[in-house]
């Protein structure tokens, strides 16, 4: 399914901080939006996924699969956030914070095989009782998009989770977000200022209020 934005913009007191954005992400695309610190990349972010802040008013649709998510909370988009921090739990392990996205009722027997087998994919076989504090920032990084994941999202948004990785790994983990999510047919918008981070899907580019 695709991810689309029509006419949306956003308004701050009165003010709109960028003009109407059109674009659609294609299944498995990773579609970039950048633009400088306070351009208004986050903010785009958050009206998709239906976190503004009430000090902000949103205009336009947000259609996913051919649907409004509008008239939905946040929790019942089924849209993952993948940040530049991690944002895992640090009382938790590696299975704990990956089992926070699968369902409560599910199984013990089925969701440490489910974990099992994520772990699996990202090269991180055995760490699911592994302290989340002796991970790299690789291995975080990857951790945290394995939590994205599990919880089945339709579709996935990107704010700069490359940024904070060093150069050696970096490179690695964006060629490995993007091909997991062609592989499993999840639109995904990016915002980024770095044009590195750039995928092989459209680019748009937001400034002075305009993306073009």
């Amino acid at each position: 399914m695709a991810l689309e934005l029509k006419q949306v913009t956003v308004r701050f007191d009165g003010t709109q901080l960028f003009e109407p954005v059109s674009l659609r992400v294609e299944p498995g695309m990773v579609t970039t939006v950048m633009g400088p610190s306070g351009c208004g990349k986050s903010t785009l972010l958050a009206a998709v996924v239906g976190d503004l802040a009430p000090v902000f008013s949103l205009s336009g649709d947000v259609v996913l699969g051919g649907q409004s998510l509008l008239n939905y909370p946040m929790e019942q988009r089924h849209i993952g956030l993948l940040y530049q921090d991690d944002l895992l739990f640090p009382h938790m392990n590696v299975g704990q914070n990956l089992g926070f996205a699968l369902s409560a009722g599910m199984p013990r027997q089925e969701r440490r095989a489910r974990i099992a087998d994520y772990l699996a994919l990202a090269g991180l076989e055995g760490y699911a009782d592994r302290d989340v504090a002796s991970l790299s920032g690789g291995q975080r990084a990857r951790v945290s998009l394995l939590r994205t994941l599990m919880a089945a999202p339709r579709a996935v948004l990107l704010d700069e989770p490359f940024s904070k990785l060093d150069t050696a790994l970096r490179g690695q983990f964006r060629d490995w977000v993007f091909g997991t999510l062609k592989e499993g047919g999840i639109p995904a918008l990016q915002v980024t200022h770095d044009v590195e981070d750039c995928g092989d899907g459209p680019v748009y580019l937001l400034q002075e209020g305009r993306l073009a």
